[in-house]
């Protein structure tokens, strides 16, 4: 009888995947690693087009009608990531560099690797094209022990899956 367990495709978990970013002039091999990150979505419009034919449908006096569903854009979805603050400031001079109006210049590529329980890459998807939109500093209050949260939206042109 055959091992049907190695037959099937490993689950992978979310537990186990970074998010590494690198950015222009850096001194760093890594600017930042997000543990939490939403948005990687990749979506193709549906182009309705319809026509009428010059066959007659039952006892209609004009032809019939035909609608065909054809690809229209690809588009992506803004990505989001999260992760615990630190004493960095290469994202925040990121986002800044773009509010002054460098975002042509500031546009940086990156990926999302996904891993399985034994730290063996299994998944890559890479976008192209990001720069930040949105920079959010988690409430304060010396009353809670959290640690605090940073978050950039991120606007992607291009997220294609490689592996």
């Amino acid at each position: 009888m055959p091992n049907l367990i190695n037959a099937f495709p490993e689950i992978l978990t979310n537990c186990r995947f970074y998010i590494e970013l690198k950015l222009e002039g850096s001194q760093e091999p890594v600017d930042a690693y997000f543990m939490d990150c939403k948005g990687f979505k990749r979506t193709q419009d549906v182009i309705e087009v319809t026509e009428v034919t010059p066959q007659r449908w039952g006892a209609a006096k004009m032809g019939q009608v035909v609608c065909t569903k054809v690809p229209g854009n690809v588009k992506t979805n803004n990505i989001t990531l999260r992760r615990g603050m630190t004493n960095s400031t290469t994202l925040w001079k990121w986002f800044e560099a773009v509010q002054e109006g460098n975002w042509a210049k500031q546009r940086r590529d990156g990926s999302l690797t996904i891993y399985d329980q034994s730290n063996n890459s299994q998944a890559i998807f890479q976008f192209q094209g990001a720069w930040p939109i949105s920079y959010v500093v988690s409430d304060l209050s010396s009353a809670g022990g959290d640690s605090e949260i940073e978050e950039m939206e991120i606007a992607v042109e291009i997220f294609a899956r490689q592996q």
